[in-house]
């Protein structure tokens, strides 16, 4: 046990620090390398834990191509400024809408879409504005937090959903009936928590006549006027896809490939395309690839070692108090987990230990594979090391001269998180109570 911890605590180190601009891939593959060596996993461990990961890893990396060629096409630029709009110049509605935004980019784009992409929209236009930095600041942290906390929907919205519904064979349309109105409650009380906590830094009015036509950040119309229809197509897919066994990415992989070859003009030879194909495919997150199979390696020694049976013990103590209780119970535990070592090893480890649990009746053993979701989901948000989203997200804020710290950060996330995440898992468990599982 001691040694297979020692080589995930090294391996998250890897890919946290990235020691001389190591890729989290490498670092991981480092990791799993060496718990290779010293024998903490075994040759046949990789095939099993490539099953796992593989539909879940090309699903993101698709998502995330389609997300950046939109973002180069300016359909976020163009969404940011009608909500500027919509709310007519009042600050104290601008504040909401520009959450409620991020809770749509988040459910369709995966959360490192809504945090990554609308971080560095919102904050220039509220500059442009005239914001204060603590104004300013109040909407940059209410956009990296609702990424998170409403990445709950459908399985593609955020890496964590995908990996779960894929290890417990979770289709589409069940998965998006349990968890769309939990994703209400979280977005609801979000809504809530934020504004509670930043009012005071919410400017009351702005100028109207400050804020840009949305026309005028259009830069490639054609792929701007597909993308509400290949995004309505997409959703349908998955639900129809679903009863047929089709795995997301498939389905994610088509769309992407529809979309390179629409932004790239191919059946032209790139003539007249706006967007930089070449720069897009180079900005997408390939090292995922490595890091999945990576870093489940390791967490899948620490299996082997008998922590997850451990788990399985604790989760089978908190399945004989009924599914109210294994849903508040498992998610808090997934939450501090993933605070502590990171969302995407802690998924994997929650999964394995509800599989490993034994006696415990199906409505409550669902109720624990949704909350291990939503633990993963929220967890992050007590720490900037709960997910590496959120440390990218630090470090494009630090870039644009907006820089938080880890105490700051820290502060709010551990006043922010625990009502949320309570609100959620209550929600969860009545939810599934009424569905009668």
């Amino acid at each position: 046990m001691i040694l297979a911890l020692a080589v995930f605590v090294f391996t998250l180190a890897l890919v946290i620090i990235q020691p001389r601009g190591l890729g989290i891939g490498w670092g991981a593959l480092i990791g799993a390398v060496l718990a290779l060596g010293l024998g903490v996993i075994q040759w046949q461990d990789i095939p099993v834990v490539w099953h796992i990961v593989w539909d879940a890893t090309f699903t993101f990396v698709g998502l995330i191509i389609i997300s950046l060629i939109l973002d180069e096409a300016g359909f976020f630029h163009w969404a940011a400024l009608h909500v500027a709009r919509l709310a007519g110049g009042n600050g104290r509605l601008l504040f909401p809408l520009v959450i409620l935004l991020g809770a749509l980019v988040a459910a369709f784009f995966a959360n490192d879409g809504a945090a990554l992409i609308l971080t560095p929209i919102v904050m220039p236009m509220l500059l442009a504005l005239g914001y204060r930095p603590a104004a300013t600041l109040a909407f940059v942290m209410a956009t990296g937090f609702v990424a998170d906390t409403t990445s709950l929907p459908f399985i593609i919205s955020n890496l964590v959903n995908i990996v779960s519904a894929g290890y417990f064979s979770i289709p589409f349309d069940r998965y998006a009936l349990v968890m769309i109105p939990v994703d209400l409650v979280a977005l609801a009380a979000t809504l809530v928590v934020l504004w509670w906590y930043f009012r005071r830094d919410i400017p009351l009015r702005y100028k109207l006549v400050d804020i840009a036509l949305p026309a005028s950040v259009i830069r490639d119309p054609l792929v701007f006027r597909w993308t509400f229809p290949v995004l309505m197509l997409l959703l349908l897919a998955y639900f129809v896809t679903a009863r047929y066994g089709v795995p997301v990415s498939v389905v994610t992989g088509t769309a992407a490939l529809f979309m390179l070859a629409l932004a790239g003009r191919w059946w032209r030879g790139g003539r007249r395309a706006r967007i930089a194909v070449g720069r897009v495919l180079r900005g997408a997150p390939w090292q995922i690839v490595l890091f999945s199979l990576g870093m489940y390696l390791v967490v899948y020694g620490l299996r082997n070692a008998g922590l997850t049976g451990y788990l399985a013990l604790l989760l089978e103590q908190l399945g004989q108090h009924g599914v109210l209780a294994a849903a508040v119970g498992t998610g808090f535990l997934s939450a501090l987990l993933s605070a502590v070592m990171n969302n995407m090893p802690t998924v994997l480890v929650g999964a394995l230990a509800i599989h490993q649990s034994a006696g415990i009746a199906e409505p409550v053993r669902q109720a624990m594979i949704y909350a291990n979701v939503i633990g993963c989901d929220l967890g992050p948000k007590f720490t900037p090391i709960g997910s590496l989203a959120t440390l990218l997200w630090l470090h494009v804020l630090a870039g644009k001269g907006e820089k938080i710290g880890w105490g700051m950060y820290m502060r709010v996330g551990l006043i922010i998180t625990p009502p949320v995440l309570l609100l959620t898992l209550l929600a969860l468990g009545g939810w599934l109570l009424f569905l009668g599982n």
